[in-house]
This record gives structure tokens, C-alpha cells and sequence, in this order.
């Protein structure tokens, strides 16, 4: 999609620590409602959210998007470091920082994830009054199903790696890496069919994907779940299922929307990462951008 809506590029704190920031408003005179965009895992702003922030601002959505702390363009050390908890507290301070923004209209806030920031956008979103709207897309929101997905054998060939990361995070000697993806039979994180050129297939031109994770972090992810929490979000929350979903069970995407008390599930044609091309991607942002606009009241 060409870009015709400008994007500015700006800084947010949190919790002492600066992340790089994006910030897309529509044209015309706000106070506009505002979505912020979360990530998924070891994905940075380089990696596909261009075309989601000039749809949805075109539609008259503001958008924030935010590289994690520890990745990308910003700050925190060290490298790599992906915390399930430091990663929603990163999704926390995004929502305020664009709920303070004199452009966007406070009352009128939601939460967009992909991947792994759908878990993220779930169990946030049960956690605030002020999301008005939570839409997500391929979303990974139980960490041991996705353990699953990928069979016993392969996350076992991991545990020398995670242990020589805990023992060198303890002693403070730097971390022990492992590839986030790669081939199957390989160490990797994920090394599910397709997903090492899946994943690459959403580095835009010119962009970089650190495909480093440090080892004991992916401990903590495949022990997250987002399956109890659903219950706890009121907003609307939309649900665009895979269902051809090659790093998770879809139905766990699908028990997420039917346990959300306003939840509704979209089901698409699509492995994990047909969602973000051409052709699945117009009819998925169509569906979204309708979904935002009626419970952001964007008409209003």
C-alpha cells in the first residue's frame, strides 16, 4: 500500500526506559479515536504495520506503533531480551501515552495484535476499562498449545540453551542466544513448516529482523496463556482465526472469541502469514477497519 498519510516518527517512556514510537493521524481536524498496534514476536516496526496504520488512518483512525523495549530502534539492554511481562507493560504505556495525546480523543481507544501481540492485546485488555475495541489477527494466546504445535522433540532440543542462559543471566555474563526461527530440526525456537519464510516474508524492504531470542525467555512465552482471561475482556473484541494456522492449534484463537463475553470470530483461508499478503490482506483490513470504525464510533 503507497503511503500518503504521514508518519511521524516520536519517542514514549516505559517504565523508565525509551521506545521508539510511530504515530499516524488522520488528515483533517481531531479529536480522532486512536488503535494502538502491537507486534508479535521478535517483529519490529520494519516488519508489515506500514499498511495497517495507512488504512486504518485513512478510515479515520489515529495509530501508535511502538518497537518493544529491548528491540529494534529502542532502547533496553540487553538485546533480544523478549519479557512476556515487560512486553505487555510496554502495551500498557503505549495506551497512555496516545490516550494523553491532544489529537486523539481519550473515550475512544483500542488495541490492535498480531501473533504473539494478540496474547498481549487479551490479557491487557481484561486488565483496562478505557479499551473501547480489541481486534486480533493470527493470534498466539496459548503458549503451550503453540509448544505443541511444534512437537515434544523440539522443544527439548532447547533445554542446554535455556539452561546456559539462566546460569550466565544469574551470573551477569551476558545471554545465551537462540535463533527465533529457523528450519525444522534445527535450534530454533520455532521450527514449524513454512515459518522461516514466513516470518521473512514480512521484512519490508530495507528493514532487519533480529532473529535472536534469548534463551531462557522462551521458557516464560510457552508457559503464557491468554485462554482464562478472555472472559475478562468487555470490549468488543474481534477474532480473525487462521484456519490453516501452522504455529498453533486455531482453535484455541477461536475459544478466545467464543469465552469474550462481546467476542467474534472471523475465519480465513490462511497460514500463519498469508494474513499480511495480498490477496487475504484487503478483505482482512475491510473486516478490521469495519469493526474499529463501528465501536470507535468514528462517524461520531
Amino acid at each position: 500500500m503507497a503511503e500518503t498519510i504521514e508518519t511521524q516518527r516520536i519517542d514514549i517512556r516505559s517504565h523508565g526506559t525509551r521506545c521508539a514510537a510511530w504515530l499516524t493521524l488522520p488528515v483533517g481536524t481531531g479529536p480522532h479515536p486512536g488503535v494502538v498496534l502491537v507486534h508479535g514476536l521478535g517483529a519490529t516496526h520494519d516488519m508489515m504495520l506500514r499498511q495497517y496504520e495507512q488504512h486504518f488512518a485513512a478510515s479515520g483512525i489515529a495509530t501508535l506503533a511502538f518497537d518493544y523495549r529491548h528491540t529494534g530502534e529502542s532502547d533496553g539492554q540487553p538485546r533480544q531480551h523478549i519479557s512476556m511481562t515487560r512486553q505487555r507493560q510496554d502495551v500498557h504505556s503505549a495506551l497512555d501515552a496516545l490516550r494523553r495525546h491532544p489529537d486523539v480523543d481519550a473515550s475512544r481507544l483500542g488495541l490492535w495484535g498480531t501473533s504473539l501481540g494478540g496474547m498481549h492485546v487479551v490479557r491487557v485488555a481484561a486488565e483496562r476499562s478505557d479499551v473501547a475495541v480489541a481486534v486480533v489477527q493470527c493470534p498466539i494466546v496459548h503458549g503451550p498449545g503453540a509448544a505443541r504445535s511444534l512437537g515434544v522433540r523440539d522443544p527439548l532440543r532447547l533445554t542446554p540453551a535455556v539452561v546456559e542462559d539462566a546460569v550466565r543471566a544469574l551470573l551477569r555474563r551476558g545471554r545465551r542466544y537462540v535463533p527465533i526461527v529457523g528450519a525444522p530440526g534445527t535450534l530454533a525456537m520455532v521450527t514449524a513448516s513454512g515459518a522461516e519464510s514466513g516470518w521473512n516474508s514480512t521484512v519490508e524492504r530495507g528493514g532487519r529482523f533480529d532473529n535472536r531470542i534469548a534463551a531462557a525467555d522462551a521458557v516464560a512465552m510457552v508457559a503464557t496463556s491468554a485462554l482464562r482471561y478472555a472472559r475478562k475482556v468487555s470490549a468488543p473484541l474481534l477474532v480473525c482465526v487462521c484456519d490453516r494456522e501452522n504455529l498453533m492449534d486455531p482453535r484455541h484463537a477461536a475459544t478466545v472469541a467464543r469465552h469474550a463475553p462481546r467476542g467474534v470470530a472471523r475465519h480465513y483461508d490462511s497460514d500463519h502469514f498469508a494474513i499480511y499478503h495480498l490477496p487475504l490482506i484487503a478483505g482482512v483490513l475491510a473486516d478490521q477497519t469495519a469493526f474499529l470504525a463501528e465501536h470507535l464510533r468514528v462517524n461520531a
